[in-house]
């Protein structure tokens, strides 16, 4: 039985992750930790952080409904990928320890931030021209593009940490520009990435019940203020204050990866 301290402590937990989610991503490292911290085995804490995120991003795609009807067509291209390396992900968590792979989300994390930092210049020497509507496919890119996405998708599967964040600089590098857009296409992928992970997670009966709908609840009214508001911040700063989650994210992990014991 949850004493009332630890359903608050979760709750804000999760609308904190949620909210961070919907701007760029990394809300597991928010919830994964609270879910320790109140005795959860870390199997079942990343399970139970997992299925109420996804739960909980239904209040961002709602909030990002209207940036999501302009980058439609990108959808039917990277939803197979997704479904399926969340999935093999989910799959990968229940077989094997979090532990070697977790040295590894540090460098990835941090690599994917300083990408999506220098986005612009990427393109530049890869030869693409800045758009300012909506993208069209490149060829040299988009399967490039879906491989990596599936990469994401399976790491997004297994832990998630930042996921938003390594989508964003994919979606950069192609050629999007409007960051409200990416962030809406972001929040689609990343959900189902999460659905099929959480629904295996369902099967192999990792989910703290009690504790994930304390959570869900938490993460809905997040996600929601977390898409409305950024929406109404000009593009720059919420570039600014993505590679700000994304730095601080990485040095989190590294420290807890590599700190002093």
């Amino acid at each position: 039985m949850m004493s009332p301290g630890e359903m608050i402590g979760l709750a804000a937990a999760a609308a904190a992750a949620g909210a961070v989610n919907a701007v760029a991503g990394g809300g597991m490292m928010i919830t994964f930790p609270a879910l320790l911290a109140f005795g959860t085995h870390a199997l079942e804490a990343n399970a139970t952080s997992t299925l109420a995120l996804v739960i909980g991003t239904a209040g961002s795609v709602f909030g990002y409904r209207e940036p999501i009807r302009q980058v439609k067509p990108w959808l039917q291209r990277f939803i197979p990928a997704s479904l399926l390396g969340g999935l093999l992900g989910g799959m990968l968590l229940t077989v094997t320890g979090e532990r070697a792979f977790g040295r590894l989300v540090p460098f990835l994390l941090l690599f994917a931030t300083l990408i999506f930092l220098a986005q612009g210049a990427f393109r530049r020497f890869a030869g693409f021209a800045e758009r300012t509507g909506p993208a069209a496919p490149h060829p040299r890119a988009v399967w490039v593009a879906v491989g990596f996405q599936f990469a994401v998708a399976i790491y997004g599967g297994y832990f998630g940490a930042g996921i938003g964040i390594l989508m964003l600089a994919t979606l950069g590098f192609l050629g999007l520009t409007n960051i409200h857009e990416m962030n809406g296409l972001k929040t689609v992928l990343g959900s189902l990435i999460n659905l099929v992970a959480a629904i295996w997670f369902i099967f192999a009966g990792l989910i703290d019940w009690p504790r994930a709908g304390v959570m869900t609840v938490g993460a809905l009214t997040g996600y929601y203020l977390g898409a409305h508001f950024a929406q109404r911040i000009p593009q720059q700063r919420v570039r600014q204050l993505i590679t700000a989650i994304g730095l601080t994210i990485s040095a989190v992990l590294f420290y807890q990866q590599f700190g002093p014991r």
